[in-house]
Order: C-alpha cells, then sequence, then structure tokens
C-alpha cells in the first residue's frame, strides 16, 4: 500500500473534502470550509517525493519536474478516487489533493432548482457551469451528465483535466477523455469531437479564447456545449467570454453568443449553519429573447433586471438564492453577508459587535 494512503484514510475518516501536503509543513486538510492540521510531523523533500512518486506515472513524474505543475486522477480502492495537483511552492514540493465521491450525486440530492435539468433537453447550444475554484462546478454537471445518461440516448463526450466522475453507460454512450493523456489540450478535444459523432460535449474548461471560439462554433452548429468557467454570476460570465476575443470580433461574438447561450449556471457553496457541510446556492439566468437582445447590444447591466424578472421561466439571482437559504436557517447572517452581492440588505441580520467590525473594516458595500 502506497504510504500516501494513510493520509487519504485519515482524511476520510475526518470527514474532509481536501488534503494538503507541502515540504516543510505538517500534513493539513480541510473540513467543512475550514483548514486544519492532523498531526505536527513536519514534511520533508525525501518524504514528500517518495509520496508523490509512488502514486505518478514515470512520464507524468518527468513532466512535474520540468514545468512544475502537475494535474492527475487516483484512484486509491474502488470506493476511493481523488483528484490530485502536484505544485512548486517556496519551500519544495507540494501537492493537493480532494476527494472524487463515486457515486454520482442526483440534482435532487444536491438542492440544484429543477429547471437545471430542463438543460439536459435541449439539443443544441451552449450552458455554462460557473463558480469560483472549489464550488462544486464538477459535481452539478457530473449530475446533469448522469440525468442525460438515464433519460436520453446520447452520445456524450467529456474532455476534462483530469477525469473527475467516472459515468458508466446507461442509455448514453459517454467518451471520457483527459488532458493531456488522451488529447493535448482543450482545444484539441474540442474539435476532434466535431468529428466523433457526438451530440453533447462537456469541455472542462474554457480559459483560453481557442477553447471558447471551437466551443461557440461547436453550439452553432448543432452541439450541445457544457462549459464551466471561474465566474461568480451571469453578467460576469457574459463579458467574461467576449472580452477574451480581440475589440474588433467582439460584435461578432456578441451576434454568435446571443443566438447560442442557452443558460447560465452560477454556483457557490456556503457553510451551514449547524457547521455540519456546505450547501449549494445557484444564480440562473434562461436564455430567453430579452436575453439576446441585452448579450446583442452589449448592455449586460441590464442582464440582473431580467434574472429579476424571470421566476417564471426558473431564473433566480444569487442574493435571491442566498436570501431564501438564510430565511430556511441554513446558513448563518455572517456566512449570507459574507457570499452576497449586494452586502446592504443582509447586514441588518449581522450581531450588533459582528456588524460594528463589518462598518470598521469599510466592508459596507
Amino acid at each position: 500500500m502506497p504510504i500516501i494512503d494513510n493520509y487519504f484514510h485519515r482524511l476520510i475518516e475526518l470527514g474532509g473534502s481536501d488534503l494538503h501536503l507541502s515540504e516543510g509543513q505538517p500534513p493539513k486538510i480541510r473540513v467543512h470550509g475550514s483548514i486544519k492540521p492532523i498531526d505536527d510531523v513536519i514534511l520533508t523533500q525525501e518524504t514528500m517525493e517518495a509520496m508523490m512518486r509512488e502514486i505518478c506515472e514515470p512520464r507524468a513524474w518527468d513532466r512535474y519536474v520540468e514545468k512544475g505543475d502537475l494535474d492527475f486522477a487516483y484512484e486509491m480502492d474502488a470506493d476511493h478516487r481523488f483528484r490530485c495537483n502536484f505544485l512548486r511552492q517556496q519551500y519544495g514540493y507540494g501537492a493537493v489533493f480532494r476527494i472524487i465521491p463515486t457515486k454520482i450525486a442526483s440534482l435532487e440530492q444536491l438542492g440544484i432548482p429543477p429547471v437545471v435539468k430542463e438543460f439536459g433537453h435541449i439539443r443544441s447550444g451552449l450552458v455554462l457551469v460557473t463558480g469560483p475554484t472549489g464550488s462544486g462546478k464538477s459535481t452539478t454537471l457530473a449530475a446533469l451528465l448522469d440525468y442525460i445518461n438515464t433519460n436520453f440516448r446520447r452520445h456524450i463526450i467529456t474532455i476534462e483535466e483530469p477525469i473527475e466522475f467516472v459515468h458508466r453507460n446507461k442509455k448514453s454512450i459517454i467518451t471520457q477523455r483527459e488532458v493531456p493523456i488522451q488529447t493535448p489540450s482543450f482545444a484539441d478535444g474540442l474539435r476532434a469531437a466535431l468529428r466523433e459523432d457526438a451530440d453533447i460535449v462537456l469541455v472542462g474548461e474554457m480559459r483560453d479564447l481557442e477553447t471558447i471560439s471551437l466551443a461557440l462554433t461547436a453550439a452553432e452548429t448543432g452541439l450541445l456545449v457544457f462549459g464551466t468557467l471561474h465566474t461568480n454570476n451571469a453578467r460576469k460570465t457574459v463579458d467574461r467570454i467576449i472580452d477574451v476575443f480581440p475589440a474588433t470580433e467582439q460584435s461578432q461574438v456578441r451576434t454568435m453568443l446571443a443566438a447560442s447561450l442557452k443558460g447560465v449556471v452560477a454556483q457557490l457553496l456556503m457553510k451551514k449553519a449547524d457547521g455540519k457541510g456546505r450547501v449549494a446556492v445557484n444564480e440562473i439566468m434562461v436564455s430567453t429573447p430579452a436575453v439576446g437582445s441585452i448579450i446583442r447590444e452589449g448592455a449586460t447591466q441590464k442582464l440582473y433586471d431580467v434574472i429579476i424578472g424571470g421566476k417564471a421561466q426558473g431564473m433566480q439571482f444569487m442574493d435571491e438564492a442566498i436570501w431564501q437559504k438564510l430565511r430556511d436557517g441554513f446558513v448563518s447572517p455572517n456566512e449570507a453577508y459574507m457570499k452576497a452581492i449586494d452586502k446592504t440588505r443582509f447586514k441588518s441580520f449581522l450581531p450588533p459587535d459582528e456588524a460594528k467590525a463589518m462598518n470598521a473594516g469599510g466592508d459596507s458595500k
């Protein structure tokens, strides 16, 4: 058994989500959003290298030594998989591992609004699931793909770095490709998918002009494309897509995006008030003629009003979702305040001493 498995077993026992190992530091884990050490042993270079090399292919290790970063997945046993990131830090080797649940939760179990299922019924277009790192985007997308896999006969291609959730074929055929092992890049994988009789393509990360451009083209030509971005709400997502392109192309891109964008699901994770885990909150924008017109005009500040007024179509604004969680007692006033966009609305719920501290810090937007 690899030495590092001892730390993975400890992570599982303590109900953590992430394991942090750094040369010159004690091992630490993240539990319900907070990081804490699990013992006081300082990790040496020899220990770190032994543990890291043990679970890494020689070719991949050479790439890490050369570049200083590496992403891959490690399967400890049939029930436990981990997303691994090797990095270099100021004191030497470093690694971060995240538990990948082997059982794919349903959208209902995750508490994702029912309208998100409707994106699985679409035959073509672009659907974006967005949020900061660690906000559960991959988990939500896995649940949506599993819903499609259970109910429809489609060919689904995923392009991921690394492959996290492993999907078994149900009604659909699922082809999973890992960057850079089975395909050199997201753009290469997406370009190839256009020739592979795909109905649906999941692009694990849309982070450069080439990938975003290909995703828009694929959505326009009849594929359903699911992609992720590190943006916090629908407006920022639309702006980010357009701003990637040179100014001379942005008018054309707005037209393409207005035609192909079917929806945006922005996601945050909030600590539960009882301290037992975290809960997802979502902003949801569904494409309507009004949304299309706003994108074409480049007046994305108007999207706020459309989302607020689009409840009948299943739309919801992030602050409304946070407000609902606060009202239902799922999250604390402090957590709601910290995650909200318009903090004024939530300040009155803070205990007087916390509100005073927020004012002293100048955080009153």
